[in-house]
């Protein structure tokens, strides 16, 4: 009897879970890919089926296209910054000195504080009028350099990447710090005993013994990049001239200016499904440690 109502007695617990998670998630994710399909102004009850035509729109749509270019090139340009300080901070962390102690108490400071002051922030930092950059450059005798960093196709997407990276530095920061705490420390002192230098204990112990903490930074970074939205449309809205576009500030362009929500629809449709694919792909090639360790 105990055996038989056991089924029950699990589904009667998950049951409240899967019906919010299916109410809040795969119900408006099904409608997303429902309203895809549809030319749709967002503001009236008339929709008109298209099938597939948003996504042929999409595939000659040169504003998309530089969306994800400028998406891919946050991930690749402004991932690798965010993974090389991070666990360089981490690092820092680990220390017992004032340096440690310092870090431990502000590297969350960025994270706290909420996006939309970050991003006004970095716009005031780089203001070639007042900011704190024209201001440092003038002082050293650089004022040459001074430049609307913001306001120019070639250094807007660098400046926005730099802004991203002070953003979310402290959170990756915080997760390789426990990962090199649950590291067993006589690995490192074997090291040392074998007159491993500093880089040495990092790159052939640390490192490679951190594969599960990795992966996991690789996977929500990449959802991060991904989804950035807030800081470019704040910082640049998507300009000058696209050069800082993303999916997601396209999106909303089309949703909330163009009232184009079908078209925005299939934006959106894309964007999960690059996001989901790429996920997949850094787990799948991540699957294995190549070292054999397993943390």
């Amino acid at each position: 009897m105990r055996d038989r109502s056991r089924p029950w007695f699990i589904a009667a617990f998950l049951a409240p879970a899967l019906l919010i998670y299916g109410g809040l998630v795969l119900y408006p994710l099904g409608q997303a890919f429902a309203f895809s399909a549809y030319r749709w102004r967002g503001v009236s009850a008339v929709k008109t089926y298209v099938g597939g035509q948003n996504f042929i729109d999409l595939t000659h749509d040169d504003a998309f296209r530089k969306a994800i270019q400028n998406n891919l090139w946050l991930l690749v340009v402004g991932g690798l910054l965010t993974v090389a300080i991070s666990i360089g901070l981490a690092h820092a962390m680990g220390s017992q000195g004032r340096t440690g102690r310092a870090l431990r108490a502000t590297i969350l400071i960025p994270q706290v504080i909420p996006v939309v002051v970050v991003a006004i922030l970095w716009m005031f930092l780089f203001n070639p009028q007042f900011g704190l950059l024209t201001s440092g450059l003038k002082a050293i005798g650089l004022g040459g350099w001074v430049h609307t960093w913001l306001g120019d196709p070639h250094t807007a997407l660098p400046a926005v990447t730099v802004a991203f990276v002070w953003y979310a530095m402290g959170f990756y920061s915080l997760l390789f710090s426990a990962g090199l705490k649950a590291l067993p420390q006589e690995v490192f002192e074997a090291a040392e005993l074998d007159g491993a230098t500093p880089w040495r204990k990092f790159s052939s112990v640390s490192w490679p013994m951190l594969w599960s903490t990795k992966r996991t930074v690789y996977v929500h970074l990449t959802i991060t990049v991904m989804n950035v939205f807030a800081l470019v449309l704040i910082m640049t809205q998507g300009g000058p001239d696209r050069a800082t576009e993303t999916m997601l500030t396209y999106l909303y362009e089309n949703a909330f200016k163009n009232f184009q929500f079908g078209y925005a629809t299939a934006i959106a449709v894309v964007n999960f499904v690059v996001v989901m694919s790429l996920g997949g792909l850094i787990l799948f090639i991540t699957r294995r440690d190549p070292q054999g360790v397993r943390r």
